[in-house]
């Protein structure tokens, strides 16, 4: 069963073979099992899930079921859920109960999915590598010496070791990504303000983009089908028609399915920096792709080299401004011990932050201040501009871009947390796709020794349904996305 995709989770559950109630429980056992190995869930809350389970199953029998009623879900630890311990993965937030749900969270509510946990996560969604977690690292199932990527490095890893059938992210940076690519998944993050981020405790808010995390392109289609949407609620949210991002991939084709689709390869992904056995794999993809009918033609994005560094200023800038809410007085972590006020916010927030949110927190403080706004944030800014102008110009020679999603495999724990350049390069090839507040997702390619390769493809803005149709068609003419790492198989009992 824990094998099974979405769609026939969800035939399995409405022609009664399997009730919601024994899913989660079959989940909920796994959790119990693997969990303490790879430090994917924060909280799990077996007696709230199996109650949403029951409610499920009387929905089911009632005949008003849909895609997801039934199915357990894992979300990342930075969505708000009523009732539920919200940590961000920080001390700062280690005593916070959310007195409400994030409009994710709400809407796959109303879809009847089950909550099975909250995943564990780079500390306020600051990491590429799932380090920085107040709750400690997360370990790859594919190999736990690794990191699994972050800062969604929780739900990847859940969904990698079949501890959850799929899962929520948030992509800042390439956070949904990134872990997607490390851990052998789908990841794709939808254009910026097609997903509501009500709820979601901000990062960079004009960087932030919650999406979906799944085996397969086919299941992202069916995840962002119930989270996206306008949230009157968002004053980033775009008020857009709804659309069915399966359509496409529900439609029938030919041998040669993409023919006429143009594939984009911008030179500076395919130049030194990337590891040559993910290189190999991603060459390989593509030529998958030529054989399914579609051309590939050369494109440059020649700011892309700035991204990074501009990356680096305009995130902590908005960190810096939406963490100064964390200060002790009204919810969250407080310091026990202190003189007067001035005393208690300082070491409230000494105490509560970890060192990579400091240094963030540092970095935005100073590029907004007095001499420097101009200097660097305002700048930052201007090759942001730039940066989406190259995309606009991209998109008038190909319908889709294609590369890696990460220079590398999967690093080993505490190799790069020395390094925080050396970490921040991690994102390199993902950036540039926040920065535009374009939508981009990552499928399995390959396997470079036992760990897997993530192959990145962006799309125009509001062209998901095309991005998961382009990756659609090439897992069904691959099975990548159907490895799974060993030593978390389905047992006997289950």
């Amino acid at each position: 069963m824990i094998e099974r995709n979405l769609t026939d989770l969800a035939r399995a559950l409405a022609t009664k073979r399997i009730s919601s109630v024994e899913l989660t429980r079959l989940y909920l056992d796994r959790i119990s099992r693997h969990n303490p190995q790879l430090n994917a869930f924060i909280t799990v809350d077996p007696a709230a899930s199996l109650a949403q389970a029951r409610a499920a199953d009387e929905r089911l029998a009632r005949g008003d079921g849909g895609p997801l009623t039934g199915i357990p879900l894992a979300h990342k630890d930075i969505f708000c859920a009523k009732d539920w311990l919200t940590t961000c993965g920080s001390k700062m937030l280690s005593n916070f109960v959310s007195p409400y749900d994030a409009t994710v969270i709400a809407r796959f509510k109303a879809a009847g999915a089950v909550l099975l946990g909250k995943t564990n996560m780079d500390e306020f969604a600051m990491g590429s590598s799932n380090e920085t977690s107040f709750y400690g690292a997360v370990r790859n199932p594919w190999q736990p010496e690794c990191v699994p990527g972050g800062s969604s490095g929780g739900s990847a890893a859940a969904v990698a070791a079949r501890l959850a059938p799929a899962a929520t992210g948030t992509d800042t940076g390439g956070s949904i990504r990134q872990p997607a690519a490390l851990c052998g998944l789908t990841g794709m993050k939808p254009t910026y303000g097609v997903v509501s981020r009500y709820g979601m405790i901000a990062f960079a808010s004009s960087l932030d983009q919650a999406g979906p995390l799944g085996r397969s392109a086919a299941d992202c289609a069916i995840l962002l089908n119930a989270m996206a949407g306008f949230d009157e609620r968002d004053s980033t949210s775009l008020d857009r028609p709804t659309e069915d991002y399966s359509r496409a991939i529900n439609t029938a084709s030919g041998a040669r399915p993409l023919a006429g689709l143009k594939i984009g390869l911008p030179a500076e992904f395919f130049g030194d920096g990337c590891h040559p056995e993910v290189m190999k794999q991603v060459d390989a993809a593509l030529a998958e792709y030529r054989s399914l009918g579609a051309d590939t033609v050369a494109i440059r994005l020649p700011n892309m080299s700035l991204s990074v560094a501009a990356y680096y200023v305009i995130a902590p800038a908005e960190a810096s401004s939406n963490l100064a809410r964390f200060d002790g007085v009204r919810y969250g972590h407080r310091a026990s011990d202190y003189r007067d006020l001035d005393d208690m916010y300082c070491k409230t927030r000494a105490q509560g932050f970890g060192a990579e949110v400091k240094r963030r927190i540092l970095i935005g403080t100073y590029v907004l201040s007095h001499g420097y706004y101009d200097a660097y944030y305002l700048q930052a800014q201007r090759i942001r501009r730039l940066i989406a102008n190259d995309f606009v110009e991209a998109f008038r020679q190909c319908d889709v871009i294609a590369g890696p999603t990460s220079p590398s495999t999967a690093f080993r724990l505490g190799e790069k947390a020395a390094d925080p350049v050396q970490m921040y390069l991690s994102d390199i090839y993902t950036i540039a796709v926040n920065l535009a507040g374009l939508p981009g997702i990552s499928i399995p390619c390959g396997l470079a020794g036992e760990l897997p390769v993530g192959l990145q493809l962006i799309g125009n803005y509001f062209d998901e349904a095309r991005l998961l149709d382009v990756a659609h068609r090439y897992q069904q003419a691959s099975d990548w996305h159907l490895k799974s790492p060993t030593g978390f198989g389905e047992c006997s009992a289950t």
